[in-house]
């Protein structure tokens, strides 16, 4: 795995998050500004609106965590009906996307379950399979994408040598286990490329986890071997 040096290589945001060194203001300048009732209803001003901005920020995140959590459940009830033998199973009537396997991480107790397709329709709800790979459990590499702030945030403590459990149907469970992990670019394929068959998962998400900014021309790639 890339190990991160210079300041160049840190994720967005931390090296912006310590405060310039600050210098005391000179006292006549305090008491001009505690006198100036311009200047005080500016402050003031500005101050609501930088919390307005921040309670706005954080009931975009809310939301968008509880609707990636709640998903999952509707998904979870769509795996049951597919495990008992029903074909793409819509967890709910519109959707365009249906349960393919579920993927679990025993020793850490993450369960997901993969969505077929990792479009942006797609992944905003779960997992996705990249449609041109294998399915997951079946021979050959097979991906799969997701968000690094939700599905996928737990990629970031995944060890070499740790298991991950592949269900893609009732009758059929295969196991894989960590091999590493690595950040390219976000137009390197080396990472889809199959191996003559060979029973491979690849994981991708975004990076940096703790960017500011969702997108960016950076992922981070767990790779996994069947056992």
């Amino acid at each position: 795995m890339k190990t991160l040096t210079s300041r160049e290589d840190w994720p967005l945001g931390v090296e912006c998050a310590w405060p310039a060194t600050m210098h005391a203001a000179p006292a006549q300048a305090i008491v001009r500004d505690r006198t100036d009732p311009l200047a005080h209803r500016w402050q003031l001003w500005l101050a609501s609106i930088a919390l307005a901005f921040g309670v706005w920020q954080f009931g975009q995140g809310s939301y968008i965590q509880a609707k990636a959590w709640l998903a999952q459940v509707l998904i979870k009830q769509a795996w049951a009906r597919t495990l008992d033998g029903k074909a793409q199973a819509r967890p709910w009537p519109w959707a365009d996307t249906w349960p393919v396997a579920r993927i679990t991480v025993p020793d850490r107790g993450i369960v997901r379950y993969v969505l077929a397709g990792a479009n942006g329709r797609s992944i905003a709800f779960g997992p996705g399979h990249v449609f041109g790979t294998p399915l997951p459990g079946d021979a050959g590499n097979s991906v799969i994408g997701a968000h690094r702030d939700t599905h996928f945030a737990f990629l970031r403590e995944l060890h070499p040598g740790e298991e991950i459990v592949v269900q893609k149907s009732a009758a059929t469970i295969r196991r894989y286990r960590v091999e590493d992990s690595e950040i390219v670019d976000k137009r390197e394929t080396r990472v889809m490329a199959q191996h003559g068959g060979e029973p491979r998962l690849t994981l991708i998400t975004c990076y940096p986890f703790d960017a500011l900014r969702a997108g960016g021309p950076l992922r981070y790639v767990v790779s996994a071997k069947a056992i």
